[in-house]
């Protein structure tokens, strides 16, 4: 079986190909083809790989190589991974600088940053779904390129349900629930619904029986881990249900807003620079075996501990604890896809997918985050109850923002993306979403057509 990732360059890709090493039943990955634009990054990564490889020993280590033709790395795919990012992390710290100097929002998937990430992100998206369709019609897409939801709805255009999004947010939640209740997280069924990054666990059913009860009235077992820090025992008490941490900046917004303008540094801004220092370390000449990937284990720890930090300091709770520092686990949710579609063993996982009927608030064709069944011809979404009443204008809203995101993408239009920065929740003014286009039309060369 072969499988391409877009944006093979990037940082997380080990994560990918370390799961994939640990997959010895029959018809796992036999080859991965990596495709990236920046040659430095493909270098880099591919040394990685291989020190990946020589360190696990197994014989039957999935064949690595490197493309930057995107033709020749989709002919043959049976999966293609997409985790591209457009404008690379110089973008995404221009997102971030644009929002704070207006006061608002300018997290990568959240807010103002969002708006412009899903701007600039969606035609290309758009355009690699059509390569796809045209080169590799059977290959099933595995998206993990943010803004997740909107990414997959955009692609599912051109692909239908061949494209399913992914994020490990929900699973590292319903994970850590499980285990504060005492059980595997793999034996617990998860009741969460809503869009990426804005959904919630409203009930953890062990043996058939509800337990999310038993800890929401337990201040000491929420308080423990990240999500209960970050929300506070008597907020989560008060909706029932544990949020997904994006949603922090939706019921903490100044707070958080404030955080980010007081850091030394954006999120964006210091991925950046840390990235910068482990591509040129892992690039370097001459370097050792295993030295690209001790750089790159360096560098992930770091960059797991700094997670989410400005929400932290609004929220009072100090540095992340060391449960709270394992991988979210995206990749396993990857290969567990992949093996369910490709061996047809069914597996019951979050992801994002069409909704059909699955929230009577939403139409057929917008993209969800829910448990779904998943069997060799793909993944459908499992019946749930319906949202309550303010996490339904939650939902609709930013759905609306989805929306206008992808009719800007599609007309070019300064006026159709104005709407779509106004209509967000976290940009609180007209006047306020013409400035943010003027600005991000400036920063971003793709964007210079909104002015």
């Amino acid at each position: 079986m072969r499988l391409t990732i877009l944006g093979g360059g990037g940082f997380r890709v080990p994560l990918v190909y370390g799961a994939l090493l640990g997959d010895h039943a029959e018809g796992r990955v036999s080859h991965v083809t990596l495709y990236d634009e920046d040659p430095d990054r493909l270098a880099a990564m591919t040394r990685v790989l291989a020190d990946l490889a020589a360190a696990a020993a197994v014989p039957d280590a999935p064949a690595v190589t490197a493309t930057r033709d995107l033709e020749e790395a989709l002919r043959g795919a049976d999966f293609v991974f997409s985790a591209i990012r457009v404008g690379g992390l110089e973008g995404r710290a221009a997102d971030e600088r644009v929002a704070l100097a207006e006061g608002v929002l300018g997290q990568e998937t959240v807010g103002a940053g969002g708006v412009a990430y899903g701007l600039r992100t969606v035609p290309v998206a758009r355009a690699i779904a059509r390569r796809i369709a045209r080169v590799a019609p059977e290959a099933w897409v595995i998206n993990f390129t943010n803004p997740a939801g909107l990414v997959t709805e955009a692609m599912a255009e051109e692909l239908g349900d061949r494209v399913i999004g992914i994020c490990d947010s929900p699973v590292g939640l319903g994970r850590r629930i499980a285990r504060l209740l005492g059980a595997r997280p793999e034996e617990a069924w998860i009741d969460y619904v809503g869009l990426n990054h804005l959904g919630w666990v409203r009930g953890l059913r062990i043996g058939g029986r509800d337990e999310l009860p038993r800890l929401l009235a337990d201040t000491k077992a929420l308080e423990s881990f990240e999500e209960g820090r970050l929300f506070g025992a008597e907020w989560l008490r008060s909706l029932g249900a544990i949020p997904n941490e994006y949603l922090h900046y939706y019921y903490f917004n100044r707070d958080t807003v404030r955080a980010y303008q007081e850091a030394g540094q954006t999120r964006g801004a210091f991925l950046r620079d840390q990235q910068r220092g482990f591509y040129a370390e892992a690039g370097r000449a001459g370097l050792p075996a295993g030295a690209a990937l001790a750089a790159w284990d360096r560098t992930r720890a770091e960059r797991e501990a700094t997670y989410m930090a400005e929400n932290r300091e609004a929220a009072g709770v100090g540095e992340r604890d060391e449960s709270d520092l394992e991988s979210g686990g995206y990749e396993k949710v990857a290969l567990a896809l992949m093996r369910a579609i490709a061996r047809d063993e069914r597996a019951t996982l979050i992801l994002n997918v069409r909704n059909g009927s699955t929230l009577s608030v939403l139409d057929a064709g917008a993209v969800i985050e829910v448990p779904c069944l998943v069997d060799a011809n793909g993944a459908h979404p499992m019946g749930v109850e319906q949202l309550p009443l303010h996490a339904v204008g939650l939902v609709t809203a930013v759905k609306a923002v989805e929306r206008e995101i992808l009719a800007a993408a599609a007309s070019g239009s300064r006026a159709d993306a104005v709407k779509a920065f106004a209509l967000h929740p976290l940009v609180d003014s007209v006047a306020v979403a013409r400035r943010l286009v003027d600005g991000y039309a400036q920063a971003h060369p793709g964007l210079a057509h909104l002015r």
